[in-house]
């Protein structure tokens, strides 16, 4: 038997963005907290949503403690924020750091304890109440974390998460416009996030048949207008493509799971600070190098929703053709695919390996086992930049 959980109502498309007058009428909210990147509110990407409130006359105080790859610090510093005012609802605006820590004091200001209590690899408490109602409003299509139930958390040497259902949305408004104004490597970056959503739920061991049909349409929305959206932003269409693609991809991921791909990930983020996108890129094509062979009946599909040539070649060649189109891919849109284009050296492998093995949430869901040498065989390839397999 097959489960699938999303938010109560998902909003989408082009102007979606005037339903959060509907919202706020539904949970009778006057006074709202807003958790959003300072950028976004100097560069007036929340102005319309600030209009919206202020034609409802809602008291509105503005959170904007909000930095990339989030720490545990500033977790707690914005629970308190939220705690101290006590809103009747909590906004997050942004990309997936503003939303995972919107979500996580939305629903920790209704608890006792500190972030640090509820993170998966080390918690000792237990989320009892859901606490306060939620609308996750993304301003990248990339991270799919308004329609998931997990908070990410940056920690000395990598990352955990605090994950439980109260964290779900109560409602996620996915409108491009928000997204227009976003500089290439963003829109790269995220984009490829959100590729590596679909491609790792479409392989995951607890995929369904729903999972994959949403997973194999997001990767073909995708790749087929990544590139646009990153050297012609002006291009609506491919906006509002990869927007969505986005949201179908992360509705797949948050029911089947991510795996080896962001596991590894992890650790980049930790000891290097790269970015989430970033990481992911760089790691995309190493992985599934090393476990195609794994998902090679999947891979197919794979490459019809690339678009990729498959008469005449054997499943062996389609899916090495589906690695290299991966790696091809992420260079396509300007991001390096080696870890030393970010100075990480060669006796960084043997950290990273001890850190990415520790996630073992993630690798449980590999459709092949990841173990301790294989981890360091992918990192070995994504900092010499070699494909072992492909």
């Amino acid at each position: 038997m097959d489960q699938f959980v999303s938010p109560k109502k998902i909003y989408h498309g082009e102007g979606s963005l005037t339903k959060l007058e509907d919202i706020l009428k539904d949970l009778k909210a006057t006074k709202i907290f807003i958790i959003t990147d300072p950028m976004l509110k100097s560069l007036g990407v929340i102005d319309p949503v600030l209009e919206i409130l202020e034609r409802q006359n809602a008291l509105v105080e503005l959170g904007e403690n909000v930095v990339p790859e989030p720490p545990v610090k500033i977790g707690n510093q914005v629970v308190n924020e939220v705690r101290k005012i006590q809103p009747d609802l909590v906004i997050g605006i942004g990309g997936g750091s503003a939303l995972d820590l919107a979500k996580a004091a939305a629903v920790l200001a209704g608890n006792d304890g500190r972030v640090e209590d509820y993170l998966n690899l080390s918690s000792t408490k237990k989320l009892l109440n859901k606490g306060l109602p939620k609308v996750l409003i993304p301003s990248t299509a990339g991270t799919g974390a308004e329609v998931t139930d997990i908070a990410v958390f940056s920690l000395e040497n990598t990352k955990d998460v605090i994950t439980h259902e109260y964290l779900l949305a109560d409602y996620a408004i996915v409108d491009p416009t928000l997204t227009y104004t976003l500089p290439p490597k963003v829109t790269a970056a995220s984009g490829i996030d959100a590729l590596t959503h679909a491609i790792e739920a479409y392989t995951s061991v607890n995929a369904s048949p729903l999972t994959e049909s949403l997973a194999l349409d997001a990767m073909k929305r995708i790749v087929e207008n990544i590139r646009t959206a990153v050297w012609n932003g002006n291009d609506k269409h491919a906006r509002e493509q990869m927007a969505l693609g986005s949201l179908i991809a992360g509705l797949s991921f948050y029911n089947a799971g991510v795996a080896g791909v962001h596991a590894l990930a992890y650790p980049l983020g930790g000891l290097f600070k790269l970015s989430h996108g970033e990481s992911n890129a760089i790691l995309l094509s190493y992985v599934y190098d090393q476990v195609w062979m794994a998902c090679i009946d999947k891979m197919k599909n794979v490459a019809k929703a690339f678009s990729l040539p498959i008469n005449e070649k054997s499943d062996r060649e389609i899916a090495q053709q589906v690695v290299r189109s991966l790696q091809d891919l992420i260079k396509d849109v300007g991001l390096p695919t080696t870890l030393r284009a970010y100075n990480i050296q060669s006796k960084d492998i043997e950290n990273l390996t001890k850190n990415g093995v520790k996630q073992k949430r993630l690798l449980n869901r590999s459709p092949k086992t990841l173990d301790e040498n294989s981890i360091k065989q992918i990192y070995t390839n994504a900092y010499e930049g070699v494909l072992q397999n492909s």
